[in-house]
């Protein structure tokens, strides 16, 4: 067993654990934080997708042990003071979603990409969400929901929103 101290959703935990336990597996089965989700353990769905030390990270290719002395954020980090995060909001209002269980690496990895494009265009949302899969929608409303928090995010709402996508 390794010591480890990480720093989940704000709040500083240390365990002992398996060297050889996966991110995802500690935070859902120690920590509780089971909205991040197992999808393929293969590291090719995106729905484990937290942010660790402000970078989107697929929580099922990184071991507990390498997050030692991390921040790591989940989804249920993000909202603030009981307000959903821009993002979140989005999603729900241009229905980013149908069966919901790649909303939340969905959602962490669009924060990542806006943080570093505040304003992108629909193929770089495509482009910049693709390490995640949805396997229910065509991704339009996912697109449409990104571009709208992102537009909350930098304080703008263009008109012409609805039809970017």
């Amino acid at each position: 067993m390794t010591q480890i101290s990480v720093r989940v959703d704000g709040v500083t935990y240390t365990d002992e654990v398996e060297p050889r336990t996966l991110l995802v597996h500690h935070l859902r089965e120690r920590l509780g934080k089971v909205g991040t989700v197992v999808g393929c353990d293969t590291s090719n769905c995106g729905a484990c997708t937290v942010h660790r030390d402000g970078e989107a990270v697929k929580s099922c290719t990184v071991l507990a042990v390498q997050a030692d002395g991390s921040e790591v954020t989940t989804i249920e980090g993000i909202a603030q003071n009981g307000s959903l995060h821009p993002m979140q909001k989005a999603f729900h209002e241009m229905h980013g979603l149908q069966c919901g269980y790649c909303t939340p690496g969905m959602i962490m990895a669009s924060i990542d990409l806006v943080a570093d494009n505040p304003d992108p265009s629909e193929h770089e949302v495509r482009e910049g969400i693709e390490g995640n899969l949805c396997r229910c929608t065509g991704y339009q409303n996912i697109v449409r929901a990104v571009q709208q928090a992102a537009a909350e995010m930098r304080g703008s709402t263009p008109d012409t929103l609805g039809a970017q996508a």
